[in-house]
């Protein structure tokens, strides 16, 4: 029996991974890291048969010890940045495992990590015409600058997943901007386009960064669990096809593009046409003033993380086909809506 070892199934990516791989593979053993008896219950309630392991990322010796009782790892939970986290599966899945039954990590990173020059030249709002590439490209993905976001963890991953080859398989699964309600347990809400939507509601104007021409990468949420659920599958069966695992294993899953600015003119229009704002403004905002309104993800409004998803598309078939996101959009201002009367 498969035995899955999952970070994060109380939260919006790692609980839709959880909901599609159980409803797909009732078979497979799973055990969850919690953090809390309370969140445990709502786990249990809807998966009754998932073992519940109460601890947190800082937890190095429970890591090691699940991760090396694990045939995978599946690590969504600050998996971009805790950096003890990520050293202690590693090592888990290292210790544990062996040539003959090698561990198996999908770990998550994130398209934050393309967003360096940006960051680098404080220019927030211009467009850039580089686009980054998981197959042809992935060369470039390797070499980003050692402080790139998210590149510390990421560096990480690559280097076990070489140095170990043998005991050891690993994939970087690199998330752009997340939509659509997930289906796990508890946490079912991304954030960046479903904050940007919420300021809008609440200031009556949508927000712009510098020129607003800024462009990243989108993906819809059950689309982005398929990638996680295919390469489960590549694992369960030890599928070994060159560039499926290890050093070049970069994953960018992404099924389209937006322009911040555009995105936020839409969002302002598809809430007066939902009644929810009287006429379409916008307001221009320094990167300073947005994260005063709407917290730190609001910087990546005015930032370019621009990929191609080719690498799941060439080796594991991957054919993404949720709603895009324009579809989405109005479904995503009426749960922000309805937050905001809550909250009330």
């Amino acid at each position: 029996m498969t035995k899955l070892f999952i970070t994060g199934a109380t939260g919006y990516l790692g609980g839709d991974c959880l909901a599609n791989l159980v409803a797909n593979h009732p078979e497979y053993s799973y055990s969850a890291l919690v953090r809390s008896t309370e969140k445990a219950e709502q786990v249990k309630a809807q998966y009754p048969f998932v073992r519940i392991v109460i601890g947190d990322l800082d937890d190095s010796a429970l890591l090691e010890r699940e991760s090396a009782a694990a045939d995978i790892v599946l690590h969504t939970a600050d998996a971009s940045d805790h950096v003890g986290a990520a050293k202690a599966i590693l090592t888990g899945l290292v210790t544990g495992h062996t040539k003959e039954n090698p561990g198996y990590l999908l770990h998550t990173g994130g398209t934050g990590i393309l967003t360096w020059e940006d960051s680098d030249n404080n220019e927030y709002g211009n467009r850039s015409e580089h686009v980054y590439n998981d197959w042809d490209g992935v060369d470039e993905l390797l070499t980003l600058p050692d402080h790139a976001f998210h590149r510390n963890v990421d560096q990480l991953v690559l280097k076990a997943g070489t140095q170990h080859a043998d005991v050891l398989k690993t994939a970087l699964v690199c998330p752009p901007t997340i939509y659509g309600k997930g289906r796990g347990p508890i946490g079912q809400l991304s954030r960046q386009v479903y904050i940007l939507a919420n300021m809008t509601l609440r200031r009556q104007k949508a927000p712009i960064i510098g020129a607003g021409q800024s462009l990243s990468n989108h993906v819809y949420i059950h689309d982005l669990s398929d990638v996680y659920a295919l390469l489960i599958d590549a694992a369960v069966t030890s599928r070994t096809d060159d560039g499926l695992w290890g050093s070049k294993a970069y994953y960018l899953a992404e099924n389209g593009e937006h322009c911040w600015g555009e995105l936020a003119q839409a969002t302002a229009e598809t809430a007066v046409k939902l009644g929810y704002l009287p006429e379409v403004k916008t307001e221009a905002l320094d990167p300073d003033s947005a994260k005063e309104y709407a917290g730190y993800e609001s910087l990546s409004w005015g930032m370019n993380s621009r990929g191609r998803s080719q690498r799941a598309r060439e080796i594991l078939g991957w054919n993404p086909s949720g709603p895009s996101l324009l579809e989405e959009l109005p479904e995503i201002v009426r749960v922000e809506w309805q937050r905001l009367q809550d909250a009330s």
